[in-house]
C-alpha cells in the first residue's frame, strides 16, 4: 500500500490515527492526527514527534515483536492536560510490519474520575471531625463525666453543636444533588424577584440586630418578574444575605439591591457587605465545592462549604451568572444575573 492509499484508509477513521513504517518514520495520519503530531511530521522519525518513553516503547514492540499494547500521551495545556489513552497495534503494509497507533481522548473521564475523588475524600474530612468529637465526648460521657452535672451539661452542648454541623453538611448535600440534577430543566412559572428580597430580608432580621449590623434594601420596592423557581432563588437570597452577615464588618451595613430596568435584558441583583474582603486570588474558586478562603473561620460561622456552589448552580440552571468583586478592607459584592425572559 503506497502513502497516498494509506493516507485515504486513515482519512475515514473518526479517531486520531498515525501510521508508522517498519523504519520507524511516520508514514501518514489522518487529520486528527496530524493536530497531534503538529504540522510537517510525515516521514521524520517518529520518536521526533511522540517524545514520551512509555509510548515509545510500546511502538518499538509493536514493530519488532509484533504486540498490541497501549500507552497513555499527555499534551500540557494552558488550565489542564489532555490525556490520550494510545492503542498501538502491530500492522502488516504490504511485506512491512508497521505501528498503527488509535488516540482516544479521555480527559473528560480522567477528571470526572479525579472530581469524584475529590468530593468523596472531602466529604469524608468534613464528616470525620465532629464523629470524632462526638465518640470521644460520647466516651467521656459514660466514664470520667458520668456524675459530673457541669461536665455533661457542656459536652451535650458541644455534641449538639457537632450534630447540627453534620446534619447542614448532609442537607446542602442532598440540595446540591437535587440543583445538579434539574440543572438542564430551565423553570418557566413567573416569580417576582422583588417579593422574595423582600421576603427573605425579614427572615434575617433577627440575625442582622444580633450581629450589630443594618440592612438596607434598594429598587425592591415595585414588581419584578421573570421566570424561574421561587423556592431556588430564595435559596440563592439566603445562602448570600447569610455569607453577607457572617463575613460583614461589626456594625456595618449589608445592602440589597435590584437592577431591573425595563429595557435591559437582564435583571441584575447586588447583595454587598462592608467586611473584611476577599483576597483576588480567591475569587475564581469561591464557587468549588468545599473551597474555603479561611476554613478554620468558615466552620466556626457553621459554614459547610457547599453554599456557593449551590448558588452557581441554580444560577446555572436559570441560564444566568454570578459576578464577585472584593478586596481585602473594601467589603465583597455578589451580583446575581438573570434574564428576564
Amino acid at each position: 500500500m503506497d502513502r497516498e492509499s494509506a493516507q485515504a484508509v486513515l482519512s475515514g477513521i473518526p479517531l486520531p490515527v498515525v501510521l508508522i513504517g517498519a523504519d520507524d518514520r511516520i508514514v501518514a495520519a489522518n487529520a486528527a492526527g496530524e493536530a497531534i503530531l503538529g504540522p510537517g511530521q510525515i516521514d521524520r522519525h517518529h520518536a521526533l514527534a511522540l517524545r514520551q518513553p512509555g509510548l515509545l516503547a510500546v511502538i518499538e514492540a509493536a514493530l519488532r515483536a509484533g504486540t498490541r499494547a497501549e500507552a497513555p500521551y499527555v499534551i500540557p495545556g494552558p488550565s489542564h492536560e489532555v490525556r490520550y489513552r494510545v492503542t498501538v497495534s502491530p500492522v502488516s503494509v504490504g511485506e512491512s510490519r508497521c505501528a498503527l497507533c488509535t488516540f482516544e481522548d479521555i480527559t473528560e473521564q480522567e477528571l470526572v474520575g479525579q472530581f469524584r475523588r475529590d468530593f468523596v475524600a472531602n466529604v469524608s474530612h468534613e464528616l470525620r471531625t465532629p464523629l470524632t468529637t462526638l465518640v470521644g465526648l460520647i466516651e467521656t460521657l459514660k466514664g470520667a463525666a458520668r456524675d459530673d452535672p457541669a461536665a455533661r451539661d457542656r459536652f451535650l452542648s458541644i455534641m449538639e453543636r457537632e450534630a447540627g454541623r453534620m446534619s447542614r453538611l448532609v442537607e446542602d448535600l442532598l440540595s446540591l444533588s437535587k440543583v445538579e440534577a434539574q440543572e438542564r430543566q430551565r423553570p418557566t412559572a413567573s416569580v417576582n424577584v422583588a417579593e422574595l428580597i423582600n421576603a427573605a430580608a425579614a427572615s434575617f432580621w433577627p440575625a442582622v440586630t444580633e450581629g450589630g449590623l443594618s440592612l438596607e434594601i434598594l429598587g425592591a420596592d415595585a414588581a419584578a418578574c421573570i421566570p424561574g423557581d421561587a423556592d431556588q432563588l430564595m435559596q440563592v437570597l439566603q445562602n448570600l444575605i447569610e455569607n453577607a452577615i457572617k463575613y460583614g464588618g461589626a456594625g456595618g451595613c449589608v445592602t440589597l439591591a435590584l437592577h431591573a430596568q425595563s429595557d435591559a435584558a437582564m435583571l441584575r441583583l447586588d447583595v454587598v457587605d462592608d467586611g473584611a474582603g476577599i483576597e483576588p486570588m480567591h475569587l475564581p474558586r469561591l464557587t468549588e465545592r468545599f473551597y474555603r478562603v479561611d476554613d478554620h473561620r468558615s466552620r466556626a460561622k457553621g459554614g459547610t462549604g457547599l453554599g456557593l456552589a449551590i448558588v452557581k448552580h441554580i444560577i446555572s440552571r436559570h441560564r444566568g451568572w454570578l459576578d464577585i468583586d472584593s478586596a481585602p478592607g473594601k467589603g465583597a459584592r455578589f451580583s446575581v444575573y438573570l434574564p428576564k425572559s
